[in-house]
């Protein structure tokens, strides 16, 4: 019988995540609140439940060998509502012998002072939503130890790629580079800042979640050129593209003031720290531990100008 696995969440990590799968011979199981998706992966099947309902999570989940946790709430709900979003995932799969990978960012980590991070960087967080972060991850990896799950996460960097377009290294980068007009970075450009190729974050998860070795821990998904600067980012798309490289930062204060007209501007605000100093991932002991290496970056931009290229709509 064909190995079962469901992704929680739609967004760009479940698509990458769902391709993955499909090309390991799984059957995927995509989970959002609609049931509607665009373009939908050939070969996956697609249901909406509600995620909040651990009742609704045991049934969709049922057979489930491993489920990918990739869903989330709007970015500035965070505080109220992702808790219990991921608790509800935990209680309905608690029991059910559904291995549960975790996506998680850095944030739980806070400022380093520009120290590269490894899995075994303290919490630090004096930020909410790096306490949200924190405690979440903190809870999930207590129910593991508790037996009641097996757990695991990956822990990635700023994204880019197929439909990563919601990240501070996504639309504001490449859409308007391709048009010829200035790509809108975040904070200083010529600091180092890991970046995370979606693709190798979806290749990251199913690797997690295939590998007993890999459960009661979190892992850094590996990232190709992890000092790389904004800049030379920018740099690299727009040579890709084949246009010049127009690029702006856009500073602390400036998000504060854009902030006032945008939910998400101003929930980044307190996230600023990330981009004024080097911000740069250690992954060495997932790329030691699984053997996976990051595809190279050019590579990885060249994949998504052309994704850009052929989704102008988005």
């Amino acid at each position: 019988m064909t190995e079962k696995h469901i992704i929680f969440g739609s967004g760009a990590i479940g698509r990458a995540t769902a391709e993955e799968s499909l090309k390991d011979g799984k059957k995927v199981l995509i989970v959002n609140r609609s049931g509607k998706m665009d373009e939908m992966p050939a070969g996956v099947e697609l249901v909406a439940a509600n995620l909040y309902d651990p009742a609704s999570v045991r049934k969709v989940a049922e057979g489930a060998a491993v489920a990918y946790q990739c869903a989330q709430p709007e970015y500035n709900e965070w505080q109220e509502k992702f808790p219990p979003l991921q608790q509800a995932i935990i209680e309905g799969l608690t029991g059910s012998g559904t291995k549960l990978v975790l996506v998680e960012n850095l944030y739980m980590y806070g400022e380093t002072g520009g120290k590269p991070m490894t899995e075994s960087t303290a919490h630090n967080a004096r930020t909410r939503k790096g306490q949200v972060r924190s405690a979440m991850s903190k809870a999930a990896f207590t129910a593991h130890e508790a037996g009641k799950l097996r757990v695991t996460s990956a822990r990635g960097s700023d994204f880019f790629g197929p439909w990563g377009t919601d990240s501070a290294i996504g639309n504001r980068l490449f859409a308007p580079l391709i048009d010829g007009k200035k790509a809108q970075a975040t904070g200083k450009l010529n600091i180092p800042h890991s970046i995370t190729y979606v693709r190798d974050f979806g290749r990251a998860l199913v690797v997690l979640g295939e590998s007993d070795a890999a459960d009661g821990k979190a892992w850094h998904v590996p990232n190709d050129q992890p000092r790389i600067t904004q800049e030379e980012f920018i740099k690299i798309i727009a040579e890709e593209a084949r246009v010049e490289p127009k690029m702006s930062g856009m500073s602390k204060f400036m998000m504060w003031m854009g902030g006032f007209f945008i939910p998400a501007a101003k929930e980044t605000v307190e996230m600023m720290y990330e981009f004024e100093q080097p911000f740069i991932v250690d992954s060495s002991a997932f790329e030691e531990t699984f053997g996976m290496q990051a595809t190279p970056l050019r590579e990885a931009i060249r994949e998504t100008v052309a994704w850009y290229r052929s989704h102008p709509e988005e």
